[in-house]
């Protein structure tokens, strides 16, 4: 029998596993605990301990995850900026867009010092990156960030977290935001409801969104 083609399909497959800090913490923690529960009967205090550590192990890299996916949802309000999950703060004053002629709202915006373009989707929970912006922005991902699936017309990829030092348009400036760098976005960027539930308020009136941030900053003329 070949085993060739079989063995060349799991290559492939491991390759399609998102790689993570917290995936490899997780193998690793359950590792000692198979460790651990083979010592057991020769070293039951060295077997009992490897076990624990693994548990306390899990534990960390649950609470990591759960912290992780309710900062995707803004109906969560979790800041967590003491085990590497930053606050995110808006700042500025009231900045109104108008309607785009194919029907979108878009922002001229700077990222990290680069300007982009950035559509506004409502139905976004995440602000996304494409990864030419994010190349130019200098995003890096996440080191142990949660990879996330999302669904493009290409079928679903893996997108890495990470974070938006500073992003800005009109008289608004989000510090320290969530955001994914999501390779089938094209050109494209997002800004996604994490930021918008963030305002103070927000509402669209007419062919107008009006964007209403908690304290004034000064302008800025996007480039």
């Amino acid at each position: 029998m070949d085993l060739a083609p079989v063995w060349e399909q799991l290559v492939h497959s491991l390759h399609q596993v998102p790689r993570s800090g917290l995936l490899m913490a997780a193998v690793g923690a359950m590792l000692l605990g198979v460790l651990g529960s083979l010592l057991v009967r020769y070293t039951p205090a060295l077997g009992k301990a490897l076990r624990m550590a693994s548990t306390f192990g899990l534990v960390g890299v649950l609470l990591v995850v759960v912290l992780q996916v309710s900062r995707m949802d803004p109906r969560f309000e979790l800041a967590m900026p003491e085990i590497g999950l930053p606050e995110q703060v808006v700042e500025g004053a009231e900045t109104r867009v108008k309607l785009a002629p194919d029907g979108h709202f878009w922002l001229r915006a700077e990222i990290n010092g680069e300007p982009a373009n950035f559509l506004v989707d409502t139905g976004a929970t995440l602000t996304a990156i494409s990864s030419e912006t994010a190349a130019a922005a200098g995003l890096e991902p996440r080191e142990a960030g949660l990879p996330v699936r999302m669904q493009t017309a290409n079928g679903p990829v893996a997108a890495d977290l990470t974070t938006i030092d500073e992003l800005r348009f009109g008289n608004v400036a989000a510090r320290g935001l969530d955001a994914i760098i999501a390779p089938g976005l094209g050109p494209t960027n997002v800004i996604g409801m994490n930021l918008l539930s963030r305002l103070a308020s927000w509402r669209v009136e007419g062919d107008t969104m009006i964007l209403v941030p908690h304290n004034p900053q000064p302008a800025i003329e996007a480039r």
